[in-house]
C-alpha cells in the first residue's frame, strides 16, 4: 500500500484530536489508522463496508482521508505492537476492528480517539464504562455475538430433537469471546437437557482435530463461536471440514453457509463495520468518542444452505426454513 502523509498531533498524554474543520483549514488529510486480527484479503469485504461507512459522513479515502491498515494476519500476539506503531504515528483516530484489536489500542493510547468493533460485551472488556456513556477516548459498535451463540444451540436442538449432546468451538488465543461463548452455551445447553462438550482450537491443525473428534463424542451438531478474527478468515476450510467429517456445523455469519456450511445464524458484521466507519467520520469531524453512545449491531440473519443439508441426508423444517433471511439452494 502507498504511503501516506501522517498528521502530527499535539504531543503528550494529555493532547486532544484535531477535528475535520481544524484540518481542512490547515491543509491536512487526517489519517485513520485501521487495526485487525485478520488477514487483508478475507476480511475485503468488510473493509470495503468500513470505507462505505466513512462514505456517509463525507470522507473519500485518497481525496480527503487516508487510511493506514495494520493486519495481525492471525497472530493476536502482533497487535500491542501495530497499535504502538499507529500511536507512534499519531494517526487522527484508530479504527480497531476486532475485540483483541481493540484491547491493544485501547492499552496503547488514552488520547488517540478510537472506534471499535467487536462481537462481545465492550463494558465486561473494559473498553467503556457503559454503553450510553462510554467515557475516555474509546467508543465504536457491538455485536455481542456471545449472546447469539445460545440461539445456535437452540436451532441445533430444533434441527435434532433428538440429541444428547453438542459441541462448540472457540479459539483459546481469544480468551474474551471464548470464555462468553462457553458460559452462554452451556447455559442454553443445559435448559435444552444437552450435554456440551467445549473444543479447543487456535491453529489449522486443532481445527481439523475437532472436527474429527465431534463424531467420537457423538455430538449431532457443532456450534462455532462467532466473532473471533481467526474462524472469521476460515469459512471456506470450516465448510469444507464439515463436509468431510459428516458434521452438522452452524457458524456465525452469512459467508459460512455460503461456503457450503449447513447453518449460520448472528449479527450481520458487515453492517457493523460500515456502521464503525459512520462513527470514524463522525469522530474525525469534531466529535467526542465519549459523547457517542456504543452502537448495537441489531441485525440479526439465519442462512440454511439446504444443499449441505441434502449432503447430510436432512429434512430442515418448514418451521426453521420459514424463519430463515437466506435459503441456499
Amino acid at each position: 500500500m502507498r504511503r501516506r502523509d501522517v498528521i502530527t498531533l499535539a504531543g503528550g498524554a494529555t493532547a486532544t484530536w484535531l477535528s475535520w474543520p481544524a484540518l481542512a483549514q490547515q491543509g491536512a488529510m487526517p489519517v485513520v489508522g485501521f487495526i485487525n486480527g485478520g488477514f487483508a484479503d478475507t476480511y475485503a469485504v468488510l473493509a470495503a463496508a468500513f470505507v462505505k461507512g466513512l462514505g456517509e459522513t463525507g470522507f473519500s479515502e485518497g481525496r480527503n482521508v487516508a487510511i493506514e491498515h495494520r493486519w495481525a494476519e492471525g497472530r493476536s500476539e502482533r497487535l500491542p505492537a501495530l497499535a504502538a506503531d499507529l500511536v507512534q504515528r499519531r494517526v487522527a483516530v484508530i479504527a480497531a476492528t476486532s475485540t483483541p484489536a481493540a484491547l491493544a489500542a485501547k492499552a496503547a493510547t488514552a488520547s488517540i480517539p478510537i472506534v471499535f468493533e467487536t462481537a462481545a460485551d465492550p463494558v465486561r472488556l473494559g473498553l467503556v464504562a457503559s454503553l450510553n456513556r462510554p467515557g475516555g477516548n474509546v467508543t465504536g459498535v457491538t455485536q455481542l455475538s456471545a449472546e447469539t451463540v445460545s440461539k445456535r444451540i437452540e436451532l441445533l436442538h430444533e434441527l435434532f430433537p433428538g440429541a444428547h449432546a453438542v459441541a462448540l468451538l472457540v479459539n483459546p488465543t481469544n480468551p474474551t469471546i471464548a470464555e462468553a461463548a462457553a458460559s452462554e452455551t452451556m447455559a442454553a445447553a443445559r435448559s435444552f437437557g444437552l450435554q456440551l462438550h467445549v473444543l479447543k482450537a487456535g491453529t489449522d491443525d486443532e481445527v481439523e482435530s475437532a472436527f474429527a473428534k465431534v463424531g467420537e463424542l457423538k455430538a449431532s451438531g457443532l456450534a462455532i463461536s462467532g466473532g473471533d478474527p481467526f474462524f472469521v478468515s476460515r469459512n471456506d476450510k470450516l465448510a469444507a471440514l464439515a463436509a468431510r467429517y459428516a458434521v452438522a456445523a452452524i457458524g456465525a455469519g452469512r459467508a459460512f453457509a455460503v461456503a457450503g456450511g449447513l447453518m449460520a445464524y448472528g449479527g450481520d458484521i458487515t453492517d457493523a463495520y460500515r456502521l464503525a466507519g459512520t462513527y470514524v467520520g463522525r469522530v474525525l469531524k469534531g466529535e467526542k468518542p465519549a459523547d457517542l453512545p456504543v452502537q448495537q449491531a441489531t441485525r440479526i440473519e439465519l442462512s440454511v444452505n439446504l444443499k449441505a443439508a441434502k449432503a447430510f441426508g436432512l429434512t430442515v423444517p418448514l418451521t426453521l426454513l420459514g424463519r430463515a433471511d437466506h435459503v441456499i439452494e
